[in-house]
Order: C-alpha cells, then sequence, then structure tokens
C-alpha cells in the first residue's frame, strides 16, 4: 500500500465514523455506481473488434487508478465490476429508465449528504477533496476485506487498531 493511498484512506476515515453513515455508504456507493454504469451499459462499441459497452471502457481509467493506489483492493473492485456490468440490463434499465439515470443516482447522493450532516455533523468528504469521490469504493471494499479477515494494515487506519491487533 502506498504512501500516498494511506494518508488519503486515513483521510477519508475521519469523514467516516459513525456506523451508521458507513452502512449507508456500504450501499450507497455501490448503488451509485451501478446508477453510473448501468445506463452506459447500453450503449455498445466496438474496440479492435470486440463487442463490449461504454460501461466497459468508461471504468478502465478508475480500475487502473484503484490498482495503482492498492492492487489488492483494485482486484475486488475489478471483480464487482465484472459482476455489475454483467447484471442483466433489462432488469434494471430497461424496466426503470428514467429512474435509474436520474432519481436513483439523486436519491443516493442525497442519502449520502444526509448521513453526513445527520450521522458524522460535517460536510461528506469529497467537500473538501474531490478525489475522496474516488476513494468511497475503495473504502467500501477495504472494510469488505477487514470483515473477512484480511488486510489488517487496513483495519488499523479504517478502525483504529494496531496492526498487530485483532479484527
Amino acid at each position: 500500500m502506498s504512501s500516498y493511498f494511506r494518508r488519503q484512506l486515513a483521510e477519508y476515515v475521519e469523514y467516516h465514523r459513525d456506523p451508521w453513515n458507513c452502512a449507508m455508504h456500504v450501499f450507497g456507493i455501490v448503488f451509485l455506481f451501478l446508477a453510473a454504469v448501468l445506463p452506459l451499459s447500453l450503449w455498445p462499441v466496438t474496440v479492435f473488434g470486440i463487442q463490449t459497452s461504454a460501461a466497459a471502457i468508461a471504468v478502465i481509467p478508475v480500475l487502473v487508478y484503484w490498482f495503482l493506489l492498492d492492487f489488492a483492493l483494485g482486484a475486488g473492485i475489478l471483480a464487482a465490476a465484472v459482476v455489475a456490468l454483467m447484471l442483466p440490463r433489462s432488469l434494471v434499465i430497461r424496466r426503470r429508465p428514467v429512474l435509474v439515470a436520474y432519481g436513483d443516482p439523486i436519491a443516493r447522493v442525497a442519502s449520502q449528504i444526509i448521513g453526513h450532516r445527520v450521522f458524522e455533523g460535517r460536510q461528506p468528504a469529497l467537500v473538501d477533496n474531490p478525489t475522496h469521490l474516488l476513494l468511497g469504493p475503495m473504502f467500501v471494499m477495504a472494510k469488505l476485506f477487514i470483515a473477512l479477515g484480511f488486510r489488517r494494515d487496513l483495519a488499523s487506519i479504517i478502525q483504529g487498531q494496531p496492526q498487530g491487533a485483532a479484527s
């Protein structure tokens, strides 16, 4: 884990101490990701003779960034992104295109803001540092890794535990 990522994650965690706010973020960030990529998945793109979607192309730069920050978490996010991109589009988009494309992201962002105002008593981290928008998925994946018993180095940052302590 790079020292840059360690500093960014520690700063991000300071905005996410309340368990209720963290729970809202776990669900909110996942659904925001889906709301961002699922509409793009309806747009077919051919790259070097391979049929894909605009969503797959759009997530590549962000996935590279996440891999550079932390390879294991980036791999976890890649696996989650592959699953998300393989979701049946008709299940989500074609039944509620306007809600998914516009209403759902607005509701998710609103829940994030409410979580910060009500539970943390402060503004969202991305207001002070816009790069924190990209740290949210890393935070969620780090929490998953910790819950599964991996990455005690992350537990020391996220939960404030010494690296040798049990999670």
